[in-house]
Order: C-alpha cells, then sequence, then structure tokens
C-alpha cells in the first residue's frame, strides 16, 4: 500500500512540474485524468494493478 500512495504523489509532482515548465498544457493533462479514471473501472484495471506491482517487486529486489 505504500508503494501504491508514493508512486501516486511522485506522478503527482510530475505532473505539477511539467504543467508548471509549459511541457504539459491543462487540456491534454485533463484528458489524461479522465482517461485514467475511465481506464480505472474497466476489467483491464487488475492487470494494470498487477503489473504495476509486479515491476515494483523485480525493482525492489534488485536494489
Amino acid at each position: 500500500m505504500a508503494l501504491t500512495v508514493s508512486l501516486v504523489v511522485l506522478a503527482g509532482i510530475a505532473v505539477l512540474i511539467l504543467l508548471r515548465t509549459g511541457y504539459l498544457r491543462i487540456w491534454p493533462a485533463l484528458a489524461a485524468v479522465l482517461f485514467g479514471f475511465t481506464l480505472a473501472s474497466t476489467g483491464i484495471a487488475p492487470a494494470i494493478t498487477n503489473g504495476i506491482s509486479s515491476l515494483a517487486g523485480m525493482l525492489s529486489s534488485i536494489g
């Protein structure tokens, strides 16, 4: 669970930095957020979650 919160915080910071530096505009960012919320309510959401957990497990075993 701590990894999920950390990943959300890191992604949020990355988006804020991209918005502030001008590399990401507000409308594409909002479209990406809406896409993420829509994707989270589909049947593929558990597969994405499992993939992220698997990747985090591999990264933690390396370090």
